[in-house]
């Protein structure tokens, strides 16, 4: 089900997306300690579903959940990968390309997505652009009850979606790897950004 509110409902014509993302390693645990370790989803699934929707351009910065993932783009012959300095500026950079007839893809983590607040609010926002934002979770493992210290990016990610009522889901593992395209669809349905939250490092 997706979280937040606050998009017109106006459908729109074929466009463009773009998307902002991350990943971490799984521990499941009983009383007497670790009882396994998972994998999230992996790094090639993701670019295929992003080639689904015929993204042409992958605009961010690295970070060690999506190192992996940069890589597999790199090497993919369709799609441009941009890097930035400024996580700001890959929203400005996405929606030149998303006006000049593109299908970016925007991939960040949540620490970027907090300092790209006003570029958000003045690109995607005020243009009304359908915006997958694919977003690292950093720090979710910390919020877990017992954590010794809580990562501060993570806590005020979810309350900032919805204050901005950017609708959201969550991506845990390849099965859930579909989140991307749902997010796509609701994109493009309102006409306005959508974002998936991937927990995880990216295999």
């Amino acid at each position: 089900m997706w979280k937040g509110s606050g998009f017109n409902d106006n459908a729109i014509e074929e466009g463009t997306n773009i998307i902002v993302l991350a990943t971490i390693v799984h521990f499941s645990r009983n009383e007497s300690g670790i009882e396994g370790v998972y994998n999230l989803a992996s790094a090639q699934k993701m670019v295929d579903e992003l080639k689904k929707w015929n993204v042409t351009h992958a605009i961010g910065l690295p970070d060690n959940g999506t190192a992996r993932l940069f890589e597999q783009l790199h090497e993919d012959p369709e799609i441009d990968v941009i890097t930035v300095s400024r996580e700001g500026e890959a929203f400005a950079i996405a929606s030149g390309l998303y006006v000049g007839g593109k299908h970016p893809a925007v991939i960040i983590q949540n620490t970027g997505f907090l300092e790209s607040g006003d570029a958000i609010r003045g690109t995607v926002f005020n243009m009304e652009i359908p915006l997958v934002v694919l977003i690292g979770y950093r720090g979710y493992q910390t919020m877990k009850p017992d954590t010794s210290r809580v990562d501060t990016a993570a806590t005020f990610l979810e309350p900032t979606l919805k204050a901005w009522g950017l609708p959201y889901n969550t991506l845990e593992t390849d099965e859930e790897i579909p989140h991307i395209s749902d997010a796509f669809t609701k994109a493009q349905e309102t006409s306005m950004p959508t974002a998936v939250l991937i927990v995880g490092v990216c295999t």
